[in-house]
């Protein structure tokens, strides 16, 4: 240990020349401050020198890459054809209703059930006809007696005009003959028509189908007493269905008897039918007109059903793209076109009637535009893509490669 240091440190120099000489100069002090800052200027200065040299390659792998790769599509014109579209009920073309006429007797048997095909004339239902029969006995009794009392009535008449010349009789005696003839005949005509009446009310306890048809509904029970006029039956005449379409006004002066028309009832399978007649009349509140058209029998129709339709009315010239080519987005029908720098962009469009596997543009959309074919739900408004070109389909026809020898 020196003589100036102690157990504690070095000691403070005794004579102040000493100290000023321990002291780093101002000089010295500059030097190791910037000595860093030029170390950090010069590593700063290689970096930016480094990143300016990046091979393309390198700029290269840093672009963009491509979201989906795609295939392109142009709008094309077909022809189509032109078509009106509507909605509406399939309901019986004629409904009857078939009830009793009999009043007071009671329904002994029902032979028909919903669904049953009846032929014009065919017994549905028969009332308890006994004491209808005995009325009409009594009435043929009625008959017989009046007919015994006109033929003495008539004898003596007879006898009376025979006795006018002779003065045998009075004038008021014959006359009285001739009165009573006449009163006879009267009271036999009443029997005649009250056995009539007794031999129509025994026709009508049997009920018969008044057309051909189909039972669509049925409210006679066995048993029951029914009075005059109650519903038994209700019968679809002919089988026949129509589909009652609602069309807008506008469209209906298009539409015209014979018009073929598609109908696609709900769960079935489309049906062919024609127009009937056209509503003179249409709804002050929904502004449409009721179409009549007839539906082919023995279809899956059945009356009540709800239907979709449309009525063929011509052929036109049509822009139109592939249905997988528009997207549907908040309500609205959207495109992705492609631009030059294969950037899509979502354009707004308007669609009009489809046909298979085609929609129709009718506005938003040049012929000249490039428009994603398909996937188009995978991406978004400016998205990249690659655009590839759409694979040729082989057809069946092609030759197969001939494999070298």
């Amino acid at each position: 240990m020196s003589a100036d240091a102690t157990p504690f440190g070095p000691t403070t120099p005794a004579h102040p020349d000493a100290a000023m000489k321990a002291r780093p100069s101002p000089i010295a002090r500059l030097v190791l401050f910037a000595a860093p800052v030029a170390v950090a200027v010069a590593a700063l200065s290689l970096a930016l020198h480094a990143g300016a040299q990046k091979p393309p390659a390198a700029a290269a792998s840093s672009a963009v890459r491509p979201a989906l790769t795609v295939t392109v599509t142009q709008p094309e014109t077909v022809t189509m054809a032109l078509k009106i579209a509507a909605n509406g009920n399939i309901a019986a073309w004629q409904e009857a209703s078939v009830g009793t006429e009999a009043h007071g007797l009671r329904l002994a048997e029902v032979r028909v059930n919903v669904g049953d095909v009846v032929t014009k004339g065919q017994v549905l239902a028969t009332f308890a006809s006994e004491t209808v029969q005995a009325e009409l006995a009594h009435a043929r009794a009625a008959v017989a007696e009046a007919e015994a009392t006109l033929a003495e009535a008539a004898a003596n008449a007879q006898r009376a005009r025979d006795l006018q010349t002779t003065g045998a009789l009075s004038a008021q005696q014959i006359a009285q003959y001739l009165t009573a003839e006449r009163t006879a005949q009267s009271r036999l005509e009443a029997q005649r028509a009250a056995l009539q009446m007794q031999q129509l009310r025994l026709a009508q306890a049997q009920v018969v189908a008044p057309d051909h048809g189909v039972i669509s509904s049925r409210s006679a029970t066995v048993g029951a007493v029914l009075p005059a006029g109650q519903e038994l039956f209700r019968l679809i005449r002919g089988g026949r269905l129509e589909w009652r379409a609602e069309v807008a006004a506008a469209d209906l002066a298009q539409l015209r008897k014979g018009q073929p028309a598609t109908v696609t009832p709900v769960g079935g399978t489309p049906l062919k039918g024609s127009v009937r007649m056209v509503a003179p009349t249409v709804d002050p509140q929904t502004r449409n007109g009721i179409v009549y058209v007839d539906l082919p029998p023995g279809g899956v129709a059945r009356a009540g059903m709800f239907a979709r339709g449309e009525f063929e009315t011509g052929a036109g010239r049509a822009l139109t793209l592939p249905q997988t080519a528009v997207l549907l987005r908040d309500g609205f029908s959207y495109v992705l076109r492609v631009g030059a720098d294969s950037k899509v962009v979502q354009t707004k469009v308007t669609v009009g009637r489809r046909a298979g596997d085609r929609v129709e543009i009718t506005g938003g959309l040049d012929t000249t535009a490039r428009v994603v074919a398909a996937g188009g739900g995978f991406l978004s408004d400016g998205d990249s893509v690659r655009v590839v070109a759409a694979p040729v389909a082989k057809t069946a026809g092609a030759a197969a490669p001939v494999a070298p020898k």
